[in-house]
């Protein structure tokens, strides 16, 4: 009798009417505001309104009414004079029942998982862990009206993949140290990223593949004295993340957010996102209740045959169940809102191979999820690239479709084995800066498919890779039991930073031999932030929980490392500005009619494939682009003699060379010298490179 009173008092305190079930989430009306809510198995469910994102206490308390407010499996109502900007939240009632894979609890405050923007202002993690209502200190739902703000005209820049050249940063990172030059208020956030657009302009990328935005839970850590910094840890699939905004307002971030895209795109730079549809921030068993959990636990999450616990392809602790049809639908609008409503241009999928598992797990060949991200409409020109492996099963070179391209964690380690001078890799490395056909079943694929890289944020930087023959993870807090072991790093003499001058210039050598490789690959590359300028992460290799000078771009290195910085400047010039590398078919299967592709060691025509064999090159000529391209690679401690071929009517012109030291590294095309004779002498663990063309 009391209960029924209690929500005769609520629904007397507000206007409401029955509401739609469709769309998902919180649509704005001329008139008010449609919620809707999908939820399977709950008994009782409760939307809260909040005036203010610090109130400890609802506004009003309105239950749907299951016969009124409850179509099928969504519940709905619809609050007239709601506007955008207006708080609010679930509670949802149904049974506790672990072993049914039933998780409800009816006290905490949930997050609409289809929620455009959230308040995490007095977030408390840990209430939302242990019994009890937690209203005053969970995360508010924040209601969005997306047509409000003025693109300006901003469209899609759809650069294609073969013309790519792609930029990995944190947003947080990229400006949050005191000498980045930015604004205090601005640094660590989107609209710091707008104050360094020039530096990414003139570093000439395409495009910046943004490290986790979506609204993460920066506390998801065992030690309370550290950050989740990378913020592979997602709340809010639609949301993002506020901590890079600069006030406290979920609007004003949303529109700080959408500022930095079209400023990016004004500047004709790709924003890619890095989208976590793998786990979330909910954990296992003994984690918080915080949006899906307490929603439909069973159809969100894959759990184990006894339903009571998470079967855990990611790692930590959870795994989303991406081929259920209702998660489908969720992903497939998550990604749709992110093209249509925020003018993203692609996404990164962080643990990919878990959307090819089915609602028990088991991996299957045809995956739905990853179907329907290849062949829908809306997404058909962004770019969609696969982490293609989880805990479970690693399907590079296999992954679904034609269009997914893939990170080549091959080619980073490959690469990294050769260029450092070990035995055995001729044959592997050959591949690696052809495409990686050998890896790509399907080679009627474009090669820019392959997602090429050196270091990415997990792993050494750059700087590190060459100054570091172990990791050093300590101020992790795990005992350096964290992070990779197997780097394929080298210190080249001395751990860490050394005052040897003769170790310090190898080092910076083998960072241009790096670059020269990557660069002159076939294949798209993508460059870690910082490494241009020889970022240390002092040895860290798994800095995902160190936000601090560890992790942040240092300012100070692009001066001090003026040289570098320039060499991948005008590395990367030459490769957009190429023909070469712009091809949609592999260079070693090019039939006559296209590029000539040829390999040598160095003598020319004759490769030495012994494990012994250090030394490769390549040349590339097609007489439509009356251009042609050779390149000589020595990883050998000492120095050895190639063979250049000769050009009927051009002369070949020295473009690079990664012995030289600064400003002789790289030259400019209109000023190369001249190479007249037919042998070149490559100093030891070093890349010459030489172009011709018809002026």
């Amino acid at each position: 009798m009391f209960k029924e009173l209690f929500k005769q008092m609520y629904l007397k305190a507000i206007p409401t009417r029955p509401g739609k079930p469709y769309p998902l989430g919180a649509t704005v009306y001329p008139d008010g505001v449609n919620f809707c809510l999908y939820s399977k198995y709950s008994k009782e469910i409760e939307l809260l309104l909040f005036d203010n994102k610090s109130d400890a206490n609802p506004r009003y308390i309105i239950p749907l009414d299951p016969e009124i407010n409850h179509t099928s499996y969504y519940w709905h109502i619809f609050v007239p004079g709601l506007k955008a900007g207006q708080f609010y939240g679930y509670r949802v009632k149904g049974d506790f029942e672990p072993k049914n894979g039933l998780r409800f609890d009816g006290t905490k405050l949930l997050v609409d998982p289809y929620a455009k923007a959230v308040s995490m202002t007095n977030y408390d993690r840990a209430a939302a862990t242990i019994p009890g209502e937690n209203c005053g200190c969970g995360i508010k739902s924040v209601v969005v009206d997306s047509s409000q703000y003025d693109w300006e005209g901003d469209q899609p820049l759809n650069i294609p993949m073969n013309k790519s050249v792609i930029y990995e940063m944190h947003v947080g990172g990229f400006t949050k140290h005191p000498n980045s030059g930015v604004p205090a208020l601005l640094r660590g956030t989107y609209l710091g990223v707008i104050e360094k657009i020039p530096y990414l302009k003139e570093l000439g990328i395409t495009a910046v593949e943004l490290l986790p935005i979506h609204q993460f839970d920066p506390s998801d850590l065992p030690d309370s004295t550290l950050t989740n910094y990378w913020g592979y840890s997602t709340i809010a699939f639609f949301a993002p993340h506020h901590g890079y905004g600069t006030t406290n307002d979920p609007l004003t971030t949303l529109n700080e957010f959408r500022d930095m895209v079209k400023a990016l795109h004004k500047a004709g730079i790709e924003v890619i996102l890095d989208v976590v549809f793998n786990h979330t921030a909910e954990g296992n068993h003994e984690g918080p209740t915080l949006s899906m959990r307490g929603i439909a636990n069973k159809v969100y999450y894959v759990l184990e045959d006894d339903q009571q616990y998470y079967k855990n392809y990611s790692g930590t602790g959870n795994t989303i169940k991406a081929n259920h049809s209702v998660v489908r639908r969720f992903i497939m609008d998550c990604l749709r809102y992110w093209v249509t409503e925020m003018h993203i241009d692609g996404f990164r999928f962080d643990l990919a191979s878990v959307l090819s598992r089915d609602e028990k797990g088991n991996p299957i060949d045809n995956s739905p999820i990853l179907w329907e991200i290849e062949s829908d409409p809306i997404l058909s020109q962004s770019k969609i690239i696969a982490e293609a492996w989880d805990l479970g099963q690693y399907q590079l070179g296999s992954f679904i479709g034609d269009r997914w391209a893939e990170w080549n964690g091959k080619y980073r380690d490959d690469v990294r084995k050769f260029i450092k001078g070990d035995e055995g890799m001729m044959r592997t490395f050959a591949q690696r800066i052809t495409g990686s056909p050998d890896l790509f079943k399907n080679l009627t694929r474009n090669p820019s498919r392959s997602i090429n890289f050196i270091t990415c944020h997990d792993g050494f930087s750059m700087n590190d890779l060459v100054s570091y023959n172990v990791k050093h993870n300590w101020a992790n807090g795990e005992k350096n039991r964290d992070g990779h072991n197997e780097n394929e790093s080298w210190n080249h003499g001395e751990e860490g930073l050394t005052k040897d001058p003769a170790i310090e210039a190898l080092r910076l050598k083998q960072i241009k031999n790096f670059f020269a490789v990557l660069l002159l690959s076939q294949g798209t590359p993508m460059i870690n932030m910082g490494d241009e300028v020889r970022r240390t992460q002092q040895g860290n290799n798994n800095a995902y929980c160190q936000d601090n000078e560890i992790s942040w771009m240092d300012w100070d290195l692009v001066k001090k490392n003026e040289g570098l910085l320039k060499f991948v400047q005008k590395l990367i010039r030459f490769r957009l500005d190429t023909e070469f590398f712009h091809e949609d078919y592999f260079w070693s299967l090019a039939s006559d009619s296209k590029t000539a592709f040829t390999l040598h060691g160095t003598k020319l025509g004759e490769v030495i494939w012994s494990k012994h064999a250090h030394a490769l090159a390549f040349t590339l000529y097609n007489e439509q682009y009356k251009k042609a391209l050779h390149v000589m690679i020595n990883a050998y401690w000492e120095s050895l003699v190639f063979e250049i071929p000769e050009l009927s009517s051009d002369k070949w012109r020295l473009l690079l060379n990664t012995a030289n030291h600064h400003p002789d590294d790289f030259y400019s095309i209109q000023k190369d010298p001249l190479v007249v004779t037919d042998k070149l002498k490559l100093e030891a663990r070093s890349v010459v490179a030489l172009f011709a063309y018809e002026e």
